[in-house]
């Protein structure tokens, strides 16, 4: 009886995990759309967009009537405020009340409330919602009919079309401090339309004593204000744009058409670059969302290119996970030059922080460079800079980067070695997570990220030419480490034979994915179904802490990258599409977040990062060796014939991975400049060495 029920409670389990609502559909590889109808409103939901200039928060809600009501949160990165810290970036928010007036045929279309309810004088209804770089909203404006007064005056025709159809459209400037709300107004009314928005200039003057190198403005301003006679199935095209500007600047002349289509090129740019291909288009289309937030989210600062991970808290500042170990590593593969930039631009901060006295280099360095934070200590952050510095230079393939960031992977290894405690693992104050839940004096993440680091600089300084006593000390340290991480972590915890996160823990803990990730695979299979059992899966991925509500999505997107890696294809798979379906089509998205309850899942995007390197290092198996070299070990799913990566840019080469099934067997592809460089059939879980 008691195994029958602990049979059933799994089946509910699975059943429950893998049911979920999907409010938006797929409408091409970079667009998805919510089609609104009475069942499914009210919503309200946020995202976040940016440019090189700016970062736009966006509160977007539709409610039981099927108004729309948006929320614009600006942030200026290079823009400082006082106190000038982590959270040191010029903010403001603009609600539909600070908009211009917008009249039909001279009846205002301004949205009021009153007594809690929308008052307007046209009816209007929001039909869509897009998202494809931009925010866009349509929806349809019910014009006024004029009642007759006189018995003798004709009666209006009240079949006939009478509507005008509103598309708004919101998006962030690529290169400037500026931020575009486009209205287009087309009528379908049948007759003539009087359109009109009136003109608005507001200038808002930060007081300097609250502000760096100011005082700074901030404008809202409009464009193509005035009246317009619409004849039947004419348009016009308003804007309204809030931009902020530095001391002394002038006002600008923005050009809109340019402003719009540099926006679509940047995004049409990230997704034809390192494309996924695959049968499954949620897939590839999570991944060209991904890929987007993950690279857009750069801006320039005072000390050059920076990405960051946004969140309307975190602008101007690098963090030794968000960019050394979560982002930078990806940038290597993403083809765009910004991003490779900001990679190499943080490691160059990280680097003026290496000291003879091996202090540690603080967890993250803000306002634009010019300062940093330590607050929790040694959270392992010399473990992720060493981790991803190894990586990103290994698959960026050029030697002279790869000359700059050695001193710091090398300063970084040999300060990580100076913690080995006396049980042979890595000493740590914290770990990423700062203290929200205990990790105690070494824990599993940082060990496993050292033990990486090592084999990555091992095959670095070999590429480097660098001295075999030195390469062979860090892949014998590495072997030892190895073996201190199962002696010392390896436990049985909750049934499972997996891994202790930290001495005296006695509850499974979503890190045990991390030695998956870094090719330690002794207990893969305990800790695979520790993973996905109902103690640590959740509706949202994995808890942070079994029996815990909080979860971090950077833990999920470590676990499905690790599983795959670990050749639990089919089991990742499911996990993979569950989770994308939730983020891409479900009720808050298009990105992976960050986490919840805190942060109330921000879109940060060093987290969609993450979700691009499941593919990139869990499906494809790539792993760097070299400049030009790196192992492929391919993970087919059973019910796919073939899947891709094209335009992969690493290795210093523009390349393709093509996987086919051959009967039992796989043939993998490699292919640039028109030339087939491999061509191999190989087992399924077979690892193919390649140099380009």
């Amino acid at each position: 009886m008691k195994k029958a029920s602990l049979i059933l409670s799994f089946i509910l389990f699975v059943l429950t995990s893998f049911s979920q609502t999907q409010r938006w559909s797929l409408t091409g590889n970079e667009e998805i759309t919510w089609t609104i109808n009475e069942d499914n409103i009210p919503h309200a939901d946020h995202i976040e967009m940016s440019g090189r200039g700016i970062s736009a928060w966006l509160q977007y809600e539709i409610d039981a009537e099927s108004h729309a009501q948006i929320s614009r949160t600006l942030v200026f990165p290079a823009f400082r405020t006082i106190p000038n810290d982590t959270h040191g970036s010029l903010m403001y928010t603009f609600m539909d009340k600070d908009l211009p007036r917008f009249f039909i045929n001279h009846v205002s279309l301004k949205p009021t409330i009153y007594n809690g309810k929308f008052m307007g004088d046209h009816k209007g209804h929001a039909n869509k919602v897009k998202l494809n770089g931009s925010l866009e909203i349509e929806s349809t404006l019910e014009l006024a009919i004029k009642k007759s007064k006189k018995d003798n005056e004709p009666k209006p025709d009240l079949n006939a079309p009478n509507e005008v159809l509103l598309k708004r459209k919101l998006f962030p400037s690529t290169d400037k401090p500026l931020f575009v709300e486009k209205f287009t107004y087309i009528n379908n009314s049948g007759k003539p339309v009087l359109v009109t928005m009136e003109a608005l200039h507001k200038e808002i003057q930060l007081d300097e004593a609250t502000t760096v190198n100011g005082p700074h403005r901030i404008i809202e301003s409009t464009i193509n204000d005035g009246t317009y006679n619409l004849q039947p199935s004419d348009s016009v095209v308003f804007a309204v744009v809030y931009y902020a500007l530095h001391a002394g600047q002038s006002i600008p002349k923005f050009d809109l058409v340019a402003e719009e289509t540099s926006r679509k090129e940047k995004v049409a740019a990230i997704c034809s670059e390192l494309q996924l291909i695959t049968p499954d288009s949620v897939l590839n289309t999570a991944f060209n969302f991904a890929k987007v937030r993950a690279i857009e989210s750069i801006f320039d600062t005072r000390g050059g290119l920076m990405h960051a991970p946004g969140g309307l808290s975190y602008y101007a500042a690098i963090w030794a996970n968000d960019q050394a170990e979560y982002a930078n590593p990806f940038f290597a593969f993403s083809g765009d030059s910004v991003a490779a930039k900001s990679a190499m631009n943080s490691f160059r901060w990280f680097a003026r922080y290496m000291n003879p006295e091996y202090k540690p280099i603080p967890s993250s360095i803000i306002a634009e460079g010019q300062s940093y934070w330590n607050g929790a200590g040694d959270r392992g952050d010399m473990a992720m800079i060493a981790y991803g510095a190894s990586r990103f230079a290994l698959a960026y393939g050029n030697v002279d980067s790869a000359k700059v960031v050695w001193p710091l992977i090398e300063w970084s290894l040999e300060y990580l070695q100076r913690q080995i405690n006396t049980e042979g693992v890595v000493w740590s104050k914290s770990d990423e997570l700062e203290g929200r839940f205990p990790a105690g004096d070494a824990n599993l993440c940082t060990s496993s990220l050292y033990y990486e680091a090592l084999i990555s600089a091992s095959m670095l300084g070999k590429s480097l030419g660098l001295p075999k006593w030195q390469t062979n000390a860090y892949t014998n340290q590495a072997k030892t480490l190895r073996k201190n991480i199962d002696k010392y972590f390896g436990s049985n915890v909750e049934g499972f034979d997996t891994y202790r996160y930290y001495k005296g823990n006695t509850v499974l803990r979503a890190w045990i994915c991390i030695p998956l990730t870094v090719g330690i695979f002794e207990r893969k299979d305990a800790t695979i179904n520790a993973l996905f059992s109902p103690r640590l899966w959740t509706v949202d991925g994995l808890a942070s802490q079994a029996g815990d509500k909080t979860f971090w999505d950077r833990s999920t997107l470590y676990a499905l990258r690790g599983v795959l890696q670990a050749g639990a294809t089919e089991k990742a798979l499911d996990y993979l599409r569950y989770y994308s379906n939730r983020r891409l089509l479900g009720e808050h998205v298009p990105y992976p977040v960050e986490a919840y309850p805190e942060g109330n899942q921000r879109h940060l995007s060093a987290e969609s990062a993450l979700y691009c390197r499941i593919y990139t290092e869990g499906l494809f198996g790539i792993r760097p060796t070299g400049f030009n070299a790196f192992d492929c070990t391919p993970r087919l799913p059973k019910d796919w014939d073939q899947m891709a990566l094209k335009h992969i840019h690493a290795f210093g080469n523009d390349f393709n991975i093509s996987v086919k099934r051959i009967d039992e067997k796989l043939k993998i592809t490699i292919t640039g400049n028109d030339k087939v460089a491999l061509e191999k059939i190989i087992n399924n879980g077979e690892t193919v060495s390649i140099k380009l």
